[in-house]
């Protein structure tokens, strides 16, 4: 069984981050080093939902990816909050989905930009979406209002989580609903 540092750090108080009960669920992430491509994996499995991973136009470069590099390209997007990176494709027929977890590396205590590129293709209107990330060190704790107030104000937001690490699908399963 694998273990791994797994948190729904953020859940609020009944609050819960499990999918909707009865709809079809979605997990679309953008994964700039494959650690929040194998997060995004075994969260839908563990939930068995449809995954999506959102691939930018042009891809980073390590050199992009550069945080101690003012002129790189993820710091000069996450200084301008207008900054929408293009995104290759779009989900087929978002209009199926109930529920969308929306999974991204932590950029500067927040999403990359390109999420909000993500978001803002779709009518995510009385769709349930709820964030999740990987870190090395920062949370997600203010990331869903920024996204909600940038890209899906008319979508319900649930508080999102970390999902550091390797985790069971028991583990993810529990941590979902922790405060349901």
């Amino acid at each position: 069984m694998a273990f791994g540092l797994f948190s729904a750090v953020a859940c609020g108080k009944g609050e819960s981050a499990a999918p909707a009960e009865g709809g079809r669920t979605l997990v679309a992430y953008f994964s700039a080093t494959g650690t929040t491509k194998q997060a995004a994996q075994d969260l839908a499995a563990a939930i068995d939902a449809d995954l999506f991973e959102i691939v930018p136009t042009e891809p980073y470069t390590d050199a992009d990816l550069d945080w101690r590099d003012k002129k790189s390209r993820s710091t000069v997007e996450m200084a301008d909050k207008s900054s929408r990176p293009a995104v290759a494709s779009k989900v087929e027929n978002m209009a199926q989905y109930d529920t969308v977890y929306v999974g991204f590396p932590v950029w500067w205590y927040t999403a990359p930009t390109i999420i909000n590129t993500f978001l803002e293709q779709y009518d995510l209107s009385g769709k349930v979406l709820i964030p999740f990330a990987t870190s090395g060190g920062s949370g997600i704790s203010k990331t869903h209002e920024e996204l909600k107030a940038a890209s899906a104000p008319n979508a319900t937001w649930k508080q999102g989580f970390m999902m550091n690490g390797r985790p069971s699908k028991e583990a993810i399963l529990k941590q979902l609903t922790i405060d349901s």
